[in-house]
């Protein structure tokens, strides 16, 4: 399973001869517009979390370029049906067996809507089992008691946990979230896009590290071995 970064909370996933891309937010990210191209991704599945634009900006486009199915909670996915993409709803709890491997939908605590207001369902997280790998794709969201169930199903190899604090949790929130999900290998992610959720990025890899944890910090098209 390799992983590339796309900034924010974008990654690209290959699994197999499978491209899945995460909350495509590119074009808008002053961090990422000069170094990532949308038309060159490849894309056979685009996970959504929620609705948030720093999440979604690009998925109708990239979606319309590469054919992928748009996967995410019953709300999102009527959206982008309307606009004649193939999709696949999900909602909590729920997992299904796709090409590329099982997910499931799993719960997040955060908002969701869309840019023109227009409500976007619950948000959500996804937990991906593919090549004998799994990963923990948080998702934004609060630290939440609900990250324990998935230890109670998953032996984990990599959590991919937002670390920016202000709309998520920060630092400390995201060292007890990898206690509850039982996985010390970290991927950080939503931050650093804009002020309110800038870092140190030296200090949050020495706090991981102060608890017997590795907290990754990718640069923007980097990839990642898993």
């Amino acid at each position: 399973m390799k992983i590339t970064y796309y900034g924010q909370s974008c990654f690209g996933i290959k699994i197999g001869k499978f491209n899945l891309l995460v909350d495509p937010f590119i074009t808008g990210n002053d961090l990422a517009k000069d170094k990532i191209n949308i038309d060159k991704l490849k894309a056979d599945f685009i996970l959504l979390t929620h609705a948030h634009q720093d999440h979604t900006l690009d998925a109708e486009a990239v979606a319309k370029n590469t054919g992928a199915v748009i996967v995410s909670n019953f709300e999102i996915a009527n959206h982008y049906e309307e606009k004649g993409i193939e999709v696949h709803p999900m909602n909590h709890g729920g997992s299904w067996d796709f090409e590329f491997g099982r997910l499931k939908y799993v719960n997040a605590v955060h908002s969701s809507s869309f840019a023109d207001g227009k409500y976007g369902g619950q948000p959500g997280g996804f937990v991906i089992e593919g090549e004998h790998k799994n990963i923990y794709l948080a998702g934004d969201t609060a630290l939440t008691m609900d990250m324990k169930l998935i230890a109670q199903q998953t032996n984990l190899d990599l959590a991919i946990l937002p670390i920016g604090d202000n709309f998520t949790m920060g630092i400390e929130d995201a060292i007890i979230a990898s206690d509850f999900v039982e996985c010390d290998k970290v991927l950080g992610c939503h931050y650093d896009t804009f002020g309110y959720i800038e870092i140190d990025h030296e200090q949050a890899k020495r706090r991981f590290y102060e608890e017997g944890k590795d907290l990754m910090l990718l640069e923007i098209g980097e990839p990642l071995e898993v």
